[in-house]
């Protein structure tokens, strides 16, 4: 397996820390609302690449948290007159919702961070021990300047960094750049600490879920959107410097935003479709499938011609695949187990090269060529459409696209068979009813 790790800017092999087994974190979402469609392309992409490795032979640890504490999640739950909990519970149960209609594998663990409070105290603790966060006022925040390789994931260097967009200002810190890792409120959901009352900061987060889930707090690959690349993973490397001694995990595996044609897709720009929504109109293998089109590391367009350009080619995979069991089950034929392991192997290795599904979704057109050509024989070779239809399905199977079969019955059978006799003997008129009926069945 080759990855892109966004740490080293290069594409290298990978290698785990215990030999067959992959440890993978990928930060989850900040649950005070639906998710949109552009946030189902991390969900989408990295159960590929726990498909990919998994297929290549490797048992993998997946985990990803829920932020269950938040100002949005405060604002809200102050909004309705609710509980943060209530709140947190409707879209944890809603993100949930959406990622289990994707065809994704279960996850090992989704942590919660109200779950993980005692956790994240004695972790913020240790670096203020140590040196690397003071208190102010209640507050405690992460000195930058106390660990000399922070820039090092973003590949900037700290004289180069400025309070930006994103880097909150505080006449409190004593460098803009500096982060919160504990806040003092008075307003909504908060936990004691040394400090006095108040919630931890974003960013300490997930470092202390991965210490607390793979005990060593180095992991194989840790996960998200380009997005986080800096300030918040960034920030979770410094403080796993600082306090542990290691930059958190031996691979960054970072992916592309799901973009309009107006630019970046998100909640407060209000250019965003559900995902709940997209997956009920259309299915989750066709989201699916258009999710992965392009490069994960690349963005990709969201609109109208991409969604139908994915539509239309999952449209041929998915007709030469009904073909193949309608006519075997008309012509009493029982397929075998065998595939084309020559082109089953093209396409892994494809997957294998940094999730290059680009170059494998040809494998997959290359194989069906082959299927459609067997079909298309005088005297077909079931022995051939077996071997490259089971292919075909076990590339689609690495990709989560579970395509129904179609099973027929008696009735359909004889329908079928009255049909082809009926454009036999020429009676058009006849044939049409049936071909209607079988439509209708979506047996054509």
């Amino acid at each position: 397996m080759k990855l892109y790790n966004s740490y080293t800017l290069k594409t290298e092999e990978f290698v785990p820390i215990r030999e067959g087994q992959v440890s993978m974190y990928v930060c989850g979402p900040t649950v005070y609302n639906h998710a949109h469609i552009g946030n189902a392309r991390p969900i989408v992409v990295f159960d590929t690449l726990r498909r990919t490795m998994e297929a290549l032979g490797y048992k993998v640890k997946f985990v990803s948290n829920f932020t269950d504490v938040d100002d949005k999640i405060i604002n809200k739950a102050l909004e309705e007159g609710v509980s943060e909990r209530e709140i947190a519970d409707r879209y944890i149960k809603a993100y949930n919702d959406v990622r289990n209609s994707l065809n994704i594998i279960p996850l090992d663990v989704t942590p919660r961070v109200t779950e993980t409070m005692d956790e994240i105290i004695e972790f913020i603790d240790q670096l203020v021990q140590k040196g690397n966060a003071y208190v102010v006022d209640g507050d405690v925040y992460f000195s930058v300047e106390s660990d000399p390789m922070y820039g090092e994931l973003s590949h900037q260097k700290l004289d180069d960094l400025n309070a930006g967009a994103r880097v909150e200002t505080n006449d409190m810190k004593k460098n803009p750049l500096d982060f919160a890792l504990w806040k003092k409120t008075d307003k909504g959901i908060k936990w004691d600490s040394p400090w006095g009352e108040g919630r931890p900061g974003w960013h300490t987060e997930c470092v202390v879920m991965i210490g607390k889930e793979f005990k060593r707090g180095l992991i194989d690959i840790h996960g998200g959107g380009k997005d986080l690349k800096f300030p918040h993973h960034e920030n979770e490397m410094a403080q796993s410097e600082c306090c542990n001694g290691h930059r958190l995990a031996n691979y960054w595996v970072h992916n592309g935003m799901l973009e309009t044609k107006g630019g970046k897709m998100s909640k407060s720009l209000g250019n965003t479709q559900w995902a709940k929504d997209v997956i009920a109109e259309h299915g989750p293998n066709l989201v699916r499938w258009f999710l992965l089109s392009g490069k994960y590391r690349d963005s990709l367009i969201y609109d109208d011609e991409t969604f139908n350009a994915a539509k239309t080619e999952l449209n041929k995979i998915e007709t030469a695949l009904k073909q193949v069991e309608v006519k075997s089950q008309i012509e009493g034929i029982e397929l075998t187990d065998a595939f084309n392991k020559e082109k089953y192997d093209e396409f892994l290795n494809q997957m294998a090269d940094d999730l290059n599904t680009p170059n494998a979704y040809m494998v997959i057109f290359d194989t069906l060529k082959l299927l459609n050509q067997s079909l298309r024989t005088r005297d077909i070779d079931w022995v051939k459409v077996a071997e490259n239809y089971n292919a075909i399905g076990k590339m689609l199977e690495i990709l989560g696209v579970f395509i129904e079969k179609t099973v027929l019955s008696d009735e359909d059978k004889e329908t079928y068979r009255k049909w082809n006799e009926a454009k036999a003997n020429k009676d058009f008129e006849t044939a049409d009813l049936y071909r209607k009926t079988l439509m209708e069945k979506g047996i054509l």
